[in-house]
């Protein structure tokens, strides 16, 4: 019986895999002979291979990241890990988690900015003050997730490939990696200036990783995740300037 060449509905459901330059559903990535002996799979749209990321060392990969090439988004979001062998929700929430540490502490930095950080007379003081930071926390990034995800669904043609919400989630945070710079700020001294190239960087990459889920222009998406971006970026310093006052 004669293979299919479509990208139809279909087989974006039942296909795990995809062609990192092209984006082409492939049944797998390479073929395994012997123990240490494998084939990597071409794919059947572009003729070149599949995922050569399969061969290459993780600094790579990394390095491909850095600089928002599509192809290492590609291979992190379709082929690099598998279902069986990564609980997805549980490394989803784990990372909600720690991001959600880090934009506690960046909205701390912003509400001490040009002055000098004295501790709360007391421990009830303390807790109420982080209660605020950890709530405008949560409403600037439930209003930042809104966003991108009803706009991805209104100005995106390809949009219909998301499975709903955590499918959405899943994608913003794994691509929002430059956040992790945020511990280099608590180990070595930096103007708070940096968190603003930080955010910079994060809006890229969800870009790009908008951009390659989606199948869409570079420029929609970067107006999807502009406009997202903006609206966060609006509620955290209006909610960190609260807290100078």
């Amino acid at each position: 019986m004669a293979s299919r060449v479509t990208t139809s509905e279909e087989e974006r459901t039942t296909t795990d895999f995809r062609c990192v330059r092209c984006g082409f559903p492939v049944k797998t990535l390479y073929i395994q002979y012997s123990p240490g002996n494998i084939r990597l799979v071409k794919c059947g749209n572009c003729k070149a291979v599949a995922d050569g990321y399969i061969e290459c060392e993780v600094m790579i990969l990394i390095l491909d990241l850095i600089l928002h090439k599509p192809k290492a988004y590609r291979h992190v979001f379709y082929n690099m890990f598998s279902k069986e062998t990564v609980n997805f929700e549980s490394l989803l929430w784990k990372l909600v988690l720690v991001y959600g540490m880090l934009d506690i502490y960046k909205m701390w930095v912003l509400s001490t900015n040009e002055k000098e950080y004295t501790m709360p007379a007391s421990f009830t003081s303390f807790l109420l003050e982080f209660g605020k930071m950890l709530t405008g926390v949560m409403f600037a990034n439930l209003i930042f997730i809104s966003v991108l995800f009803c706009c991805t669904r209104k100005l995106l043609s390809s949009a219909t490939i998301f499975h709903g919400w955590k499918h959405m989630l899943f994608v913003v945070v794994v691509s929002s990696y430059f956040k992790l710079f945020v511990l280099a700020m608590m180990v070595w001294e930096f103007p708070s200036s940096v968190i603003v190239i930080i955010d910079v960087f994060v809006l890229s990459s969800n870009t790009v990783a908008l951009k390659v889920i989606t199948n869409s222009v570079m420029s929609r998406s970067l107006l999807v995740c502009a406009l997202a971006h903006g609206l966060k970026c609006f509620t955290s310093r209006s909610k960190a300037f609260g807290l100078q006052s």
